[in-house]
């Protein structure tokens, strides 16, 4: 880029120095994009991104404090901030090492006064990021439509009670297709931030259900015409802004998929902070939905469980990152997802170099987690102790409960003969001690 153009003057692509101190954060300790692992490059395990609305828009404002993080690229006119907001972002990109970002319709292009407008000045701002793109050679990993931000979704956009805000989502979504289609994303993102209920008092929960699947649906259709080739995925979150959410957890979603019959279009984006806002542990809802085959991408990031609200803090805890690297090995990739920063900055956080420290920190982070998993995976003691633990359905009555079939008279005829099964320990507190071993 030109010089003039800079924006993170005085910072260098962020190099690999294993040896670096503790004080030294503006350089990569331990991820090493390179380095092969179980066959694959670490780069190809973790498939990072950055995205573009907490790291480029976000302005520290919250519901108690305006603004702190006054950044150069938001000064000016909308259309002209928007443009050197997207030159910032690939400087970033660049520097940082990163091959994909993720975004909004609206954080890259700011709404105009009617549809034809936002939609023009979408056009305009994302010729110039496929233009970047391909100076550059990074990729979108994702696209998604805000349909929570805007008034006239304050009651839901798929699900809300008068159809032509349903259609008003619909058409910005075709939009986001479209757009999905022209930059190559390698996915699509749905999250319904306010399809949900405040009341259910005035609420018809089965209808709303069913007018977000045919929304779904409506989507699906227009994906195949176009002939785009990326994955559709749901994150689930279970409240906030919403009392209720319809996409609470993952197994919620996947409930959904299937009873409406849509469980092949699509699979999950998984946000931690999300799980652990329903009440789950941080790695729950990645396993359940790998373990159903429904694992498609994860929003990295964490929150602060004592506060009890989505923070959206970069994450940093190396128990946390094993714990999903090691289900992510285990499925063979999250290809074509990955693991995108959907975190912020603490609005006390202002310097610019605090957005590179963040994502250095959380990159260092998981590519911990992903040579402890590793190890795990190649020690193979847990993974014995498991099937150790579950050999009774490899052989007799128990393999015929495998396969699905056994009956309830074969169960009473094996308890007759064999009486009182005998108690067997869970061994927990070994479990864990083991594991500990790799952090």
């Amino acid at each position: 880029m030109a010089a003039q153009e800079e924006f993170f003057t005085g910072i260098p692509k962020i190099p690999y120095v294993p040896s670096a101190g503790p004080g030294e954060v503006m350089c990569f300790k331990h991820y090493h994009a390179e380095e092969v692992l179980m066959g694959r490059k670490m780069e190809d395990w973790l498939r990072f991104s950055v995205c573009y609305w907490h790291s480029f828009c976000g302005t520290g404002a919250d519901p108690f404090g305006s603004p702190t993080l006054h950044r150069p690229w938001n000064e000016g006119p909308p259309m002209e901030s928007a443009r050197k907001r997207l030159r910032a972002a690939f400087e970033f990109f660049t520097k940082l090492g990163v091959k994909y970002y993720t975004f909004h319709d609206r954080d890259v292009a700011p709404e105009g006064s009617t549809l034809e407008e936002s939609n023009r000045n979408l056009d305009e701002i994302t010729d110039l990021a496929l233009q970047l793109q391909t100076q550059t050679g990074i990729k979108v990993l994702w696209v998604t439509c805000n349909l929570f931000a805007h008034p006239r979704y304050m009651n839901g956009a798929a699900t809300n009670p008068d159809c032509h805000v349903l259609a008003y989502a619909g058409a910005q979504v075709k939009k986001g297709l479209d757009i999905a289609k022209k930059l190559g994303a390698e996915n699509f993102v749905f999250w319904g931030g306010r399809e949900g209920f405040l009341s259910v008092h005035n609420t018809d929960v089965a209808a709303e259900l069913k007018h977000m699947a045919n929304f779904f649906k409506m989507a699906v259709k227009y994906k195949e015409k176009i002939g785009l080739k990326c994955q559709f995925l749901i994150e689930p979150k279970p409240k906030e802004p919403c009392k209720h959410q319809y996409d609470y957890d993952a197994m919620s979603v996947i409930g959904f998929l299937q009873h409406y019959g849509l469980e092949r279009h699509f699979k999950l984006n998984i946000e931690p902070n999300h799980t652990t806002l329903a009440g789950h542990s941080y790695e729950h809802d990645i396993v359940m939905a790998s373990a159903l085959g429904m694992l498609g991408s994860v929003d990295s990031n964490t929150g602060s469980p004592d506060l009890g609200w989505d923070t959206d803090q970069f994450p940093m805890d190396i128990r946390n990152t094993t714990l999903v690297m090691k289900t992510i090995i285990e499925q063979g990739g999250l290809q074509p997802g990955g693991l995108n920063f959907d975190a912020k900055v603490r609005r006390e956080s202002t310097d610019l170099e605090d957005l590179f420290i963040a994502h250095i920190g959380a990159m260092d982070a998981f590519a911990r987690g992903l040579r402890n998993a590793v190890r795990i995976l190649e020690d193979g003691l847990i993974a014995g102790m498991v099937k150790e633990r579950y050999s009774s359905f490899g052989h007799g009555i128990g393999q015929k409960v495998e396969d699905g079939s056994a009956t309830l008279e074969e169960m009473e005829a094996f308890i007759e003969q064999n009486g009182e099964p005998k108690v067997t320990s869970g061994k927990q507190e070994k479990y864990e001690s083991i594991f500990n071993h790799y952090i």
